[in-house]
């Protein structure tokens, strides 16, 4: 398997897997037994898996994307027979995916091929003619309107809520905010479709959801009054309203080429949707950058980058969304295994760069952010994070009193899932490097970093 240079961790490759039972399913097919006339070169791996029929199915992974092709009739990407191949090949198991004598098979050959084609005619595209901006100022002009009385009817759905009380919306169940969302969505604002959804779910969400109800009617409020007197805004202020909204300009300018360390991926769904989140570390520019990508509900979104690898690529940016999301433009080559963390910082600067971000976008759910040296301790409210040294001098200590050490607890949810105890097998008590997002409910840990092997990313979702 030489040729094939570089290859990834087991963890990088079960990161890719679309659930649990896939990454479980393919863990048993990464094995010799099963394969045969498997092979690799400098861009793809192939082979065939006995199944329960009396065809093997024919499985290609292209290492550049990643993307997988399978003859078999699962509609998960990547199904369980790309995933155990590509352990398979991480793992350079003796007898198994050594590069084939005779070349990359045919019908590997065939699928390879036609997916590059479609990759260089996206990245060249057709040459595009000519914009009638007239026509494109009246679109806007009549999509504002309608956006304008979906906002004016979400007003008055938020004030008859509060002026029947709180304790009405448990009572009268999730069908009213269901039918204010369709509205908003006949109203062209997906940002407040996806707000009011929200508000529907925490009526009898658990202990202190009237609170919780409040809070995001609000923020909802806020929003609602905002888009109505947008042309009031500072310019940067108002872009951000536009794009809560729904309103996502396309990404601008020249794209930036760096080293991209894959901080983090995992995917989040509402039953219509498979959102996928993609973080991304720039070696050079020090950028953090976020790849948006969605795909129907029960198929995940592409692309799928291996955790810890580094993506040699150029991104642009968007306008909006506090000037971390993304686009990946062009990559330069097959991602590589391993590269070095952020730096982090300690708790505190990480809560002041969250706070100005949240100056700037007073809707953000969250921000990313890498803490720099962090123990896991348990307090009596659940798991925190605390630094594992001082910071430095704190303001109005006496001299010689040691400064106190600061800590950010972890989200309700982070403390139900499996990626907690990960950690804190990876910390044993001694301190980490960790990545994740920061936001009022506290902090998700989504990679980590030993001192003893500083170059390998944990993945912790």
């Amino acid at each position: 398997m030489t040729e094939q240079g570089v290859r990834w961790t087991a963890d990088q490759v079960l990161a890719l897997a679309p659930d649990a039972a896939s990454r479980t399913a393919g863990s048993k097919l990464g094995t010799p037994g099963p394969w045969s006339g498997a092979g690799c070169d400098g861009r793809a791996v192939w082979g065939l898996c006995r199944g329960s029929g009396s065809t093997p199915y024919r499985t290609v992974v292209d290492t550049e994307g990643p993307a997988s092709s399978c003859s078999c009739p699962s509609r998960k990407f990547p199904c369980k027979h790309a995933l155990g191949l590509l352990l398979l090949w991480a793992g350079d198991v003796e007898g198994a995916a050594v590069p084939a004598a005779g070349g990359v098979p045919d019908w590997a050959e065939g699928w390879l091929a036609a997916r590059r084609e479609r990759a260089e005619a996206a990245r060249t595209g057709p040459a595009a003619g000519p914009a009638d901006p007239e026509a494109a100022r009246r679109r806007a002009e009549r999509r504002a309107a309608r956006i304008t009385g979906g906002a004016q009817e979400l007003e008055q759905r938020l004030a008859d809520l509060l002026r029947g009380g709180l304790a009405s919306a448990e009572r009268a169940g999730y069908g009213p905010w269901e039918e204010t969302a369709a509205r908003m969505v006949d109203a062209q604002a997906p940002g407040l479709a996806a707000r009011v959804r929200e508000l529907g779910a925490i009526p009898g969400s658990g202990p202190g959801w009237p609170v919780r109800l409040l809070e995001e009617c609000a923020l909802t409020h806020l929003l609602d009054r905002a888009w109505l007197s947008a042309d009031r805004l500072p310019a940067p202020l108002a872009a951000t309203v536009r794009s809560r909204v729904g309103l996502t300009a396309p990404p601008e300018g020249p794209p930036l080429r760096d080293h991209w360390l894959v901080l983090a991926q995992y995917d989040t769904a509402d039953g219509r949707l498979t959102t996928r989140r993609i973080w991304l570390h720039g070696r050079d520019s020090g950028r953090t950058a976020l790849l948006l990508s969605f795909g129907a509900a029960g198929r995940a979104p592409e692309p799928a980058l291996p955790v810890g690898a580094v993506l040699d690529a150029g991104l642009r940016p968007y306008g909006s969304g506090g000037g971390v999301r993304a686009e990946l433009v062009e990559r330069f080559g097959p991602p590589v295994p391993t590269g070095p963390p952020p730096e982090g910082a300690p708790v505190g600067a990480a809560l002041d760069t969250y706070g100005r971000a949240l100056g700037e976008d007073p809707w953000l759910d969250s921000w990313p952010v890498t803490l720099a040296s962090v123990v896991p301790a348990r307090a009596e409210y659940g798991w925190q994070l605390a630094d594992a040294e001082p910071p430095g001098p704190a303001p109005g200590k006496a001299p010689g009193e040691a400064p106190e050490r600061e800590a950010i607890p972890l989200t309700r949810a982070a403390q139900r899932q499996p990626g907690l105890w990960r950690l804190l097998a990876l910390s044993g008590g001694a301190p980490v490097r960790v990545f994740g997002e920061i936001g009022h409910q506290g902090f998700n840990p989504l990679s980590a970093w030993s001192p003893e092997a500083p170059g390998e990313t944990v993945p912790l979702v």
